[in-house]
């Protein structure tokens, strides 16, 4: 199995992009309002771990991140993908919501999270059996793929 994650994305390297959604295991959309508060929005293919379970849905993470913003980013979430609303931590899941893979919605996302909430965003998405040919036929840039060893 090839995995290989692209990291440090911009939203127009990520529009460009064509893959298989398919094969995407797990992207998030880390926005920054300066050094120390942050968030990220991500979604992971196979759920997030919640103790020795796994939640399927959008979870988005906060640093230093005050707790009227923290409610109004998972109202804004709630309100695109639905599910039930569950802390656990510095993590808000939402709870069997509608997941998203493409790039197309993902950088859609991350342009309406970074107008919405005042922040830079970064993505990066981990693909799997993601192969030489498929690499190169991505449009992703070469310079920002990080190949995982492994099986």
């Amino acid at each position: 199995m090839t995995r290989c994650r692209y990291w440090h994305l911009s939203i127009e390297e990520l529009k460009k992009a064509n893959y298989d959604p398919k094969k995407v295991l797990i992207w998030e959309i880390k926005c920054s309002k300066d050094e120390a508060a942050h968030f990220g929005v991500f979604c992971y293919r196979n759920g997030t771990p919640w103790d020795y379970e796994s939640i399927h849905g959008i979870v988005f993470y906060y640093n230093m991140i005050e707790r009227d913003e923290i409610s109004k980013i998972t109202e804004f979430l709630k309100s695109k993908f639905g599910g039930e609303v569950r802390e656990k931590g510095e993590r808000v899941f939402l709870a069997d919501s509608r997941e998203i893979y493409s790039p197309a919605e993902i950088a859609a996302l991350a342009t309406e999270i970074g107008n919405k909430f005042e922040t830079s965003v970064e993505i990066s998405v981990e693909l799997e059996n993601f192969d030489l040919t498929e690499q190169e036929k991505s449009n992703l840039p070469s310079s920002k793929l990080l190949p995982i060893p492994g099986k």
